[in-house]
Formats: structure tokens, sequence, C-alpha cells
């Protein structure tokens, strides 16, 4: 979209409504704001014009409505940066030429002095300027060789800065211009002004359209730049994330994950030792739920679902205040404080760390005390956490689950993905192996450990494990259906190819029917016309021509007989006169119904029993079904010229 960085323009506008004069960098941002207003409706009606649907922003666009006098005017009189153009005005053209004109005239003198023999006077052969007008640095003994006007002296005191005598009258007359100049630059931007604020509605309206069409233009290439999709808002406080990537982490490294909450559970508690990506997951959610609410695309899958929460409570981070004299503990408490005093249903509340900063023991009984108080909110919620006595949490209490950061035993080092369902491990016993550890130590610890503590990581294990194996049946199932999805659009595309195929073949069957029923009734009714010429003339027909008139009318009944008994045709009727509420038999299922709705050009949904299935009219037979009226005025039309024929030979 051709959009450039323009200023605010309401000062401007709030000066006009006052009756006060614009400046030419006001009235030159004003211009810009029109240029580009013009600039996006053509760019709107080419779009258009390439069948590019505009509707999404056409009440933006309804909004760029440019006063074609007071663009004209500034396009004439001003640039962008608020220059006063040569066209403003004829006069203030004409003393630009003037001023430019008595210019050169200035310098051919002044470069006569630093080029001829008057050099030996000068401190330096140069022109400068002092006050506005032309000078030479001159001697100071040698002042009087110039007559003229004294503007200025150097530091020194040994040069002086000498108007000459033979540029005085010059040097005069360009003030003079110059103050004509800028007297009509001032009646040039009073006159624009005026005509300006008879328009400030306009402007407004158009810079407030252009700035929302900026917007949405930002918002589209930020989208662009970082991956981006379109969320699925829904209203049931549900976050359902694909591949949630954080924004702001290199695409290259980042490692992305699948986050719920509201859909099984209302809670997750990610638990597990430092470093594994918790707080990374914890702010994940919370940038992609903000961005979604401010209306931009999520770095995630697409059909990835969000909601909209009144409030999105966080508190992640250390806010320790040595002003407040507040500790790591006491400035998390008193967030959380604010937050548990304030938190309703429609919110959502991210807090990382949860108890921590104080005795392990106090610090996890106050966590699950803090939990309990905030899950009766009906809250979503999603915390962090490296207490140990959190871990069946998840176990205890309705909608809450536990999840965990994986880590990778073989290279001892985080993996950052996201396991729901899962409380994490230290895994200390195994690093301490891995890393060489002596085996009968890392044994006596695990013996030291109580039987309590002992299930939970065999617990946990076991967790792990079925996880992995429904993880990686999970994907062989989406691979399997990716195909199927694929295999079937081709399944689908061959179909159609194959039904445009059979139409045209039908349709040129139709038509070679519809030739030969008109060539056999134009040969019954030869037969018809050459035995009523013979009664007429009242001869006698011989025997032999009524048994040949009699075979050739028998003739064509029997391929008037094959032709109404042409399956081709018959199919071809059947499909094309099927509609809602007849009874057809579904030919892949075998079984009768009624089409209930039409999807499609070739497509019907049927109702068979309590089942309802989709199908195409390839795949239906319409029951008892009659021939088209077209067909039917065909036999019809032959059958009276065969009983016509019948009839005359009986009479002869």
């Amino acid at each position: 979209m051709p959009i450039t960085d323009f200023k605010d323009v309401r000062p401007s506008l709030k000066r006009l409504k006052v009756k006060a004069n614009l400046n030419g960098e006001e009235l030159g941002n004003i211009f810009l704001v029109l240029s580009l207003a013009k600039d996006v409706g053509q760019f709107a009606s080419d779009l258009e014009e390439r069948e590019i649907d505009t509707r999404p922003i056409e009440k933006y666009l309804k909004n760029l409505a440019v006063p074609e006098d007071l663009f004209k005017k500034l396009n004439q009189a001003i640039e962008y940066d608020g220059t006063v153009k040569d066209t403003a005005s004829s006069k203030l053209m004409q003393l630009r030429h003037d001023i430019q004109s008595n210019e050169t005239d200035i310098k051919n003198h002044m470069n006569d002095y630093i080029s001829g023999k008057h050099t030996q006077y000068l401190s330096e052969n140069i022109v400068t300027i002092r006050d506005g007008r032309y000078v030479l640095p001159v001697k100071q003994e040698y002042k009087n060789k110039f007559g003229g006007v004294v503007h200025d002296q150097s530091a020194s005191g040994q040069t002086l800065f000498v108007e000459p005598q033979a540029v005085l009258v010059l040097n005069n007359r360009q003030q003079n211009l110059l103050a004509q100049e800028r007297q009509e630059i001032h009646r040039i931007l009073i006159e624009l002004s005026e005509l300006a604020g008879a328009y400030q509605k306009e402007i407004n309206n158009n810079a407030l359209a252009l700035t929302q069409l900026d917007f949405l233009s930002a918002k589209s290439k930020l989208a662009k730049k970082m991956k981006a999709t379109e969320p699925v808002l829904n209203q049931d406080h549900i976050i359902k994330l694909r591949k949630a990537r954080h924004p702001l982490i290199d695409p290259k490294k980042v490692v992305p994950n699948n986050i719920e909450l509201g859909t099984t559970f209302d809670t997750m508690l990610i638990t597990g030792p430092n470093t594994g990506g918790k707080t990374i997951t914890l702010k994940t959610l919370g940038l992609l739920q903000l961005m979604a609410q401010a209306g931009l695309f999520i770095t995630a899958e697409e059909g990835s679902q969000l909601t909209v929460f009144n409030e999105i409570y966080a508190d992640i981070g250390d806010e320790q205040s040595i002003e407040q004299s507040l500790s790591t503990f006491s400035s998390h408490m008193d967030q959380i404080i604010k937050i548990m005093n304030n938190v309703t249903e429609d919110d959502l509340v991210l807090i990382d760390e949860l108890g921590a900063g104080t005795d392990p023991e106090e610090g996890a009984s106050l966590a699950i005390a803090i939990l309990d108080d905030l899950r009766q909110t009906q809250a979503k919620i999603a915390i962090t956490t490296h207490y140990p006595e959190l871990k069946l949490y998840g176990y205890n209490r309705k909608r809450t689950t536990n999840a965990s950061m994986e880590f990778d035993l073989k290279k001892l080092a985080p993996t950052y993905r996201l396991r729901i369902g899962i409380p994490g491990q230290s895994n200390a016993f195994a690093i301490a192996h891995q890393l060489g550890m002596n085996e009968a130590v890392v044994d006596k610890a695990r013996d030291l450990m109580n039987d309590e503590d002992s299930d939970i990581n065999k617990m946990i294990e076991r967790l792990t494990e079925q996880t992995k194996a429904a993880e990686q049946l999970h994907e062989t199932l989406k691979q399997n259906v990716d195909q199927s999805i694929t295999l079937k659009r081709q399944l689908q595309n061959g179909l159609d190819w194959y039904n445009q195929q059979v139409q045209k073949q039908l349709e040129k069957s139709q038509e070679k029917a519809d030739e030969m029923l008109a060539k056999k009734r134009k040969q019954a009714e030869k037969i018809i016309n050459d035995l009523e010429e013979q009664r007429r003339a009242g001869g006698q027909v011989r025997t032999n021509k009524v048994i040949e008139a009699k075979g050739a009318l028998n003739k064509l009944e029997r391929e008037n007989q094959n032709l109404a008994n042409n399956k081709v045709l018959q199919r071809e009727k059947k499909r094309h006169d099927v509609s809602v509420g007849d009874n057809v038999k579904v030919l892949s299922y075998g079984q009768q119904g009624v089409i209930t709705k039409k999807l499609g050009e070739h497509e019907f949904e049927v109702q068979i029993g309590i089942l309802k299935v989709k199908v195409t009219d390839r795949d239906v037979e319409k029951i008892a079904a009659q021939a088209s009226q077209k067909s039917q005025r065909n036999l019809f039309a032959l059958v009276v010229v065969f009983v016509l024929a019948v009839q005359v030979v009986n009479l002869i």
C-alpha cells in the first residue's frame, strides 16, 4: 500500500479552527496527506479492476475523499517539506527570477575583485556573506581601496569584511527583492490556510483513514515477516495453540510447542528444573494472547484457537525494589495479592515461579493455597514452579493438569518441548550417572529417597514413555490423514474430469438421438404421404407396397423402442431429473434414500434411514424416474406418426 510517514495533522487543524495561519511545513504535511489519500484510492481502484476483494477495508476507503480545489492549489503552491513553489503565484515567480538575475550580477562583480588586480589587498581570495550581504575579506590597512561599508572584522582585527561601493546598490536591490519575496510567501500561506480551513473535516477524515490503513498494512507486513497466521477466536475461553513460537526469538532457533488451556483443564502447572524453558513457554502464551487481542496475527500454526479475556494478569520476572525495600519474595507476593483481589472468571493469570524466594516447604504450601484460591474464580491459570510438592497437584484437583519441559538425558540438555500431562523431573541421578559418577554413589542416593518420592518418579517415567508413544502414534496418524486428504483430492479431481467427459459424451449421444428421431420422423411421414397420394389418386395399392410400408413402419417401431430403452439416455435423464425430495438409490451403498439438500452443482445430501451421506449425482438414480420432457416430446411425436401411418395402411 503506497503510504509513507506523515505527521499528525490534529495540531494544525486546531490552529485552523481558531482562524490561525499555518506555516509552510504544516501545509506541506496536509498536502502529503491528501496526496497519499489519492494514491491509496487509485491503488484500491487498481485492485478492484484485478478483481481483488477490498471489502474488508471499504469503510476506510470511503473516507478517502480529497477536496479537488484544495489539492490542486496545494499541488501548485507547495512542496511536501513546506517549501513554497515558484508556481505559487506569477508575482513570486517574477520575484525569484529577478533575485536570481541580480544575484548573478553581484557574483560577477565580486569575482572580478578576487581574480583581478585587487587580490593583493585581500586576506583571502573568496567572497563571503555578512548580514545577508556579499562582502570581501580585506586587509585592515587597505580598507579604503574599496570604499563601501565595513560589516564585520576578524577576531584579530587584521581582516575587515567590506561591501564594495560597486556592489552596494546591487546588494540593496537584492535585500529589497528578498523582502518582497517574503511578503508574497506570507500572503500565499495565508491564502492556503484560509482554503484549508474550509476543509478541516475532510483533512481529518483522510488522515484518520490513512492511519488505520497504515496500521493494517504494518500488521500485514509484520505477519508476513514472522510467518504468522490468523487465530481462530472463540467465546468459550479456550486456548489451543499449535506449534506456537515466541515471536521475539530467532525462528531458526525457537522450538515450537502445543499449548492448551480451557479444554479439559483450566489450570496448568509447568514443573521442572530451571533453564528448561518454562518461563519462555509462559511468555509465549501471554504474548500470543495479547497479539490476538490487539488484532495481530500470531506465530502459530493455522487453526490455532484463542479467546478474548477481560484482563490478563502476569507476574513474571524479579521486580524487587531497593527504594521500597522489597525482596524477591515480597515483590512477588505484592503482585499476587493484587491479582487475587481482582481476578474473575473472564481473566487469564500467568505466574512464574509461584512461591519462590522463601523457605521451600513454606513456599510450596503457600503456592498450593494460592492456587486453590485462584481456581475458585474459574479463571484460566498457567504457572511455573520448581517445587516437587506440586507434582501431584494436577492429579488431586479437578480441571487441573501438570506439564513439564522435556530433557534429553543423552545430550544432558533441555529440548524446550512442552509435555502436557507429565510433571517435571530433576533428572539428577541420571545426569550424575551420565557424567561418570560412581554407580554405587548414585544407587545409594536413590535408596535414600523415601518411597513416596520414588513412586512419583517411577510414575513420571511411565507417563513420559506413554506420552512419547502416543505422540509417535499421533504423528503417524496425522501423516496418514494428510495422505488420505491428498489422495481424496486427487481422486475428486479425477472424478470431476471423468464426469466432465461423461457429460460431453452424453450430450453428444443426446444430439445423435435427436438427429435420428428427426430422420425417422421424416421417413414415416414420407411413407404416409406416398400411401395417401396413391389412395387419393384412386389407384390400387399393390399388396407388395402395403407389405413394404408395414415392414418399414415396424422397423421404425423397433428403433423407437430401442431408443426408449437406451440405458445411456435413461441414466442421463435420471441424473438430471433428481432434486430435493426425490426418492433415489445410492449406487455406492446399494440403499434407497431421500435427497434432503443440494450441496453443489453435482453434489447432494441423501438421508438413508438415520444416516446422512454426501454423494455426487453420478452415484444416485431416481426411483421410478420418468423420461425428460424433451425425450417425451420426441417419443410422443414418433408414436403419433407411427399410429397415423398404421391407420393409413389399414384404410387401404
